[in-house]
Formats: C-alpha cells, structure tokens, sequence
C-alpha cells in the first residue's frame, strides 16, 4: 500500500510539472501556444483515467494552484479549464462512460467553469470582455467601411443595419458560445483519445457518424420554439425573445449536423465516392436551412430504413 501511494504521488508530481510547462507554452509562446493549449489536459486526463477520483481532484486542484509560479493570476482561469478538462476525460474514462457521456460531461464542465470565471471577472473585477470584444469589433468594422467609403468616394449609411447586426450577435452570444465551447470539447476528445489509448487507458469509441441519431425529444423541442416564434412572436429585445432566439439557434446547429449525418448515411448505402461526403458537408453549410429541414424528416420518419432498402435492390 504505501509502495502504491509513493507511486500514485511520484506520478501525480510529473503530471503537474508536465501540465505546468504546457499551459506556460500556451501562454506565453506564440507559435506552438495553440498545440500546447490542446495537449495541455493530457497529463491530468491520463492521471484521473489511472489513479482514483479522490487523487485526481487533489492533483488538479494543486496543478491549478501551482500554475501561479510559472506566470501570475491571469493564467490561473486557463489553467483551471484546461485542469477541469483532464479530470472529466479521465474521470468519465475510469468509470467507462460512453462517449456521448464524455462530450456532454466536458462541454457542460467547460460552459460552467467559464460562466462562474465571467461571473466573477463582471463582478469583483468590472471587466466584461465579451462587450469589449463586440465594441472592438464593431470599432474596427466602421473603420473598414469608412476606410474604403474614401477610397470608392461614395458614402456608407448602414447605421441602422450595423446596429441591428451586432444588436443581434449580442443577443445570441449565449448560444455562440455554448455551441463554440462544445465544438472544442468534441476537439480535445477526438485529439486525446487516441493518444490516451496508446497509453494503455481504455477508451470508448464512437459510432460512425452517418450512423448518428439525435433523441427524437430534439424534433419536439424544435418544433415547440418554431410555434412559440410564429405565434406567440416574443417582442424583439425582450428576455423571452432572447431565449428564444439561443434556443432556436442551439437547435437549428443540433438538427443540421443530423442532416449532414443523414446525407452521410445516403453516401455510404449507395456506395457513392467517399469525396462526396466532403462536398455533401461543405455544400450543407450555406444550405442550412434546407439541411435542417432533411435533419427534421430523419428524426420524424423512418427514412434511413426505406434507403437502406432502396440501396440493397
């Protein structure tokens, strides 16, 4: 027993410092700052997947405390996302999650930590960089367009478009960044399983993806908001239509990587060239609204078995 506890603190050790000098490179190297930001949980995931859960929250809560001797307070809130992600990776994996589980457990870990930080950024410190960001952006948006007013010599009044625009990216920040911080969990989980795998950690695989099904509870959901927009009609601005509004957004992403998967499904039944799968998936993207529309049928009716015996004749 305590050859097994010296081992598990031995290993605990080189895991911080490995954590520590990763998080410093995504800090403060420009260059590689972006690789290290996605191996940075690896050291941590591998050490919860290993050693058990009480062991795993003490290591990261020291590696976290630790990341102040490698730079100052401000690398503290990346340290502790990329420690939260290691835990709940190699949490989930111990406890042989499925990897629906994991992304879901990641993304939700993720959105929570950030929104406690922004929380306590907005209020003890009075900085809220999401508004600084769309002043900025807005800033140097309307300096392009007078900019090139004067080269052209013509003259720019989109005032009211230009409000009207960041008016609507403001409003629908909470599921930009809902869907942003979930793309990056599905990052780190397709980055660092494999090499967890190769490390001798057991790791759950995921279905193929044209074979991806969403819960039919989501067409329910979708269809309810749609009715709720069409006929209620929230006032424009109003906390209603706000949520509403993210609501609509989450799903319309949700049901249009669920036509994408359906298109995928079609592909492989018919044995179409697999480069069609790249075409189908970039064509989807400015075609979203037609996407979604085949998402909603795919959940709704039972097409993939009609395919599946139209491509068997």
């Amino acid at each position: 027993m305590p050859n097994n506890q010296t081992k598990a603190m031995t290993q605990g050790a080189m895991m911080i410092a490995l954590f520590l000098l990763l998080v410093a490179l995504a800090f403060y190297v420009p260059l590689i700052n972006l690789l290290a930001f996605v191996f940075a949980p690896l050291p941590l995931a591998w050490y919860s997947a290993t050693y058990n859960r009480k062991l795993a929250i003490g290591v990261s809560l020291l590696a976290v405390a630790a990341s102040i001797l490698v730079g100052n307070v401000l690398i503290v809130p990346l340290a502790l996302i990329l420690a939260i992600v290691g835990l709940v990776i190699g949490v989930c994996l111990r406890e042989k999650k499925s990897k629906i589980y994991l992304m879901m457990a990641t993304g939700t870990a993720i959105l929570l930590t950030f929104a406690l930080q922004f929380i306590l950024l907005v209020r003890f410190f009075d900085m809220n960089f999401i508004e600084e960001s769309l002043q900025f952006a807005r800033a140097t948006y309307e300096e392009s367009l007078q900019y090139s007013a004067k080269l052209t010599g013509g003259e720019v009044q989109i005032e009211d478009q230009l409000n009207q625009m960041f008016s609507m990216m403001e409003m629908t920040m909470p599921a930009s960044i809902t869907i942003f911080i979930f793309g990056l969990a599905f990052m780190w989980i397709l980055v660092l399983l494999p090499l967890l795998k190769r490390l001798k950690v057991e790791v759950p695989k995921f279905p193929p993806f044209r074979d991806m099904r969403l819960p039919r509870a989501i067409l329910w959901y979708y269809l309810i908001v749609l009715s709720i927009n069409l006929f209620i009609q929230p006032e424009y601005g109003s906390a209603f239509y706000v949520v509403m509004l993210n609501l609509s957004m989450i799903l319309w992403v949700l049901l249009t990587v669920q036509g994408i998967s359906f298109l995928h499904f079609v592909i492989d039944a018919f044995h179409y060239p697999r480069f069609l799968k790249v075409l189908a998936t970039i064509v989807a993207i400015p075609m979203y609204s037609f996407i979604v529309l085949v998402g909603i049928i795919d959940l709704g009716f039972n097409l993939r078995e009609w395919v599946k015996a139209k491509s068997e004749k």
